[in-house]
């Protein structure tokens, strides 16, 4: 079978060469970057034997007409027009991860455990704001069931697990190293099977231990989880940081979902968020995803190397590597300029629909931000609600804001503290690979120019969250002009009855000013007249 060829020029990718005829086992690859990772993979490791996707049944589809629509995603649409037969490559398998034994058949189970040679563990629920039981069900017992799948595979070289930077958010700095866990994985598997949804509520917040909610919790007991098999299975964990809109692949600025700074991007741009509690200093710790699954690539194909060196030093065989996929601190941008260059671009380019002019700025003081909440969230949302309900329509603000508010509390623990994320072994790793490599899995962000990355998020998001192609560009041009005079009309009017107001009360104020000043004057004189006469 022919090895891949770079476009670039003469020569063959190692990578490709590796990946040729090996079978592949994905969990999670309905995901953002689970389909960034399948897309990757068909096209530049066309030679591979078989994908299999572990994918369960949704609302009511079967996992096959869901392999059908999965496909129909634009994120797909470049590889199908060259190669529309390579989805033949694509095998769906019936599971979930939340039922026994992956929810799979025994022919499946034999399927995947006689022939899959590399596993790619990215299924996760990754909600900020659950409690502590689906958490533990999905990213722990879950990880815990693909660990028992893959210690039945007899050809297994590598398997793949997708962690989080944040894993470990009371250090500072993170190493590309192990770090235990809170409590024992397996005590806290035992915990959540045996007490109450009350119970558990009650005990969580002693649990977490400072972590900042139940996702990084369970990824810390996963991690430790999987540590405790580092004498069966050739494990790396992988650790990206905030993963967020493709840089060039599969399209520029692709992005799916709106957690993170994409949902604050579009929050900001609607004009419904205008405070953020935010530290302008810090780094802002993003990797776009396209750079992301490249690095998960690289890590299974040096990992697999590693496990052919190992088997001739038994001292150090199935030792569980780390690798933080994340950029270097030196090359980051700052969370304040990352925002002021999203606002420019975002007069440039706005949105067809807002609620009113994008504004507002990143507050480093809580109270700050607390007291602008109140005034430029709040107050309006509750005004446009009750006009809105004298009109007899049905108000809503209100409930946008609280939503608002939700998310900027869970977001701000991110964008108020500093880390450092070391990643010695991913830019060891980027520096080995040939030239052909270098180019097919790029992994380098040092030279990233920020200005540009961020134009290109900020359509994308406009292209495939929001849905708005270039062609409407003129008229959010116009409704932003339009939302511009009125936010100053409105300022005007609201600083104008200000200062008519306290002009027109003024000798009021003064009157009961001097009255306040007269009366605690009268009190004194006679408390000191008493004192005197006692």
């Amino acid at each position: 079978m022919e090895i891949l060829r770079s476009d670039a020029g003469s020569g063959e990718s190692e990578i490709a060469k590796f990946y040729a005829n090996k079978t592949i086992l994905i969990t999670g690859a309905t995901g953002f970057m689970g389909k960034v990772l399948v897309e990757k993979l068909l096209r530049s490791c066309g030679d591979l034997n078989v994908i299999y996707l572990l994918i369960r049944t949704k609302k009511g589809l079967d996992p096959i007409v869901r392999k059908e629509q999965y496909f129909k995603c634009v994120s797909f649409s470049k590889l199908l027009e060259k190669n529309p037969d390579i989805v033949d490559k694509v095998r769906v398998v019936k599971g979930d991860l939340l039922e026994p034994d992956l929810g799979l058949s025994a022919n499946d189970i034999n399927t995947l455990a006689s022939n899959v040679e590399i596993v790619f563990h990215c299924a996760a629920n990754v909600r900020f704001d659950q409690p502590l039981r689906p958490m533990v069900l999905m990213n722990v017992v879950g990880t815990l069931k693909v660990l028992r799948l893959a210690e039945k595979m007899s050809n297994l070289q590598t398997l793949v697990h997708v962690s989080t930077s944040y894993c470990q958010c009371n250090e500072s700095v993170l190493e590309e190293r192990g770090y235990p866990a809170p409590q024992n994985p397996f005590c806290i598997i035992e915990m959540v099977d045996t007490m109450d949804d009350a119970a558990l509520a009650e005990i969580t917040p002693k649990l977490l231990n400072g972590l900042p909610n139940t996702y990084a919790y369970s990824k810390a007991l996963s991690e430790d989880l999987i540590c405790r098999y580092n004498t069966k299975l050739p494990i790396i964990i992988t650790r990206p940081s905030i993963v967020t809109a493709a840089i060039s692949e599969p399209l520029p600025g692709w992005i799916e979902g709106v957690t993170g700074p994409t949902g604050l991007m579009i929050g900001a741009a609607r004009g419904v968020i205008r405070s953020m509690h935010c530290n302008p200093d810090y780094s802002s710790t993003v990797i776009p995803v396209d750079k992301a699954i490249n690095g998960l690539i690289l890590c299974g194909y040096q990992r697999a190397k590693a496990s052919s060196q190992e088997e001739k030093a038994p001292s150090k065989q199935n030792e569980v590597q780390f690798c933080n996929l994340c950029i270097s601190k030196k090359a980051l941008t700052s969370w304040g300029d990352s925002i002021e260059t999203g606002r420019r671009f975002f007069y440039e380019t706005p949105l067809s629909f807002a609620l009113w002019y994008p504004g507002g700025s990143i507050k480093k003081n809580y109270y700050h931000h607390l007291f602008c909440v109140i005034v430029f969230h709040y107050l309006p949302a509750y005004f446009i609600d009750f006009l809105m309900l004298i009109s007899g329509q049905k108000p809503f603000l209100v409930n946008v804001q609280r939503k608002v508010s939700m998310g900027l509390k869970l977001l701000q623990y991110y964008t108020t503290k500093d880390w450092e994320f070391r990643n010695e072994r991913f830019q060891q790793m980027s520096s080995q690979l040939n030239a052909i490599d270098e180019e097919m899995f790029d992994t380098s962000v040092g030279q990233l120019n920020w200005e540009t990355y961020i134009s290109t998020y900020i359509m994308g998001m406009r292209t495939y969250i929001i849905r708005e192609s270039p062609s409407t560009l003129p008229y959010a041009r116009k409704v932003l002009r339009r939302l511009y005079i009125l936010d100053w009309v409105s300022k005007v009017l609201f600083f104008t009855l200000t200062f008519w107001f306290l002009w027109t009360h003024l000798d009021g104020f003064v009157e009961s000013g001097d009255a306040f000043i007269r009366s605690s004057l009268s009190s004194i004189y006679h408390e000191r007249n008493n004192t005197i006469h006692a």
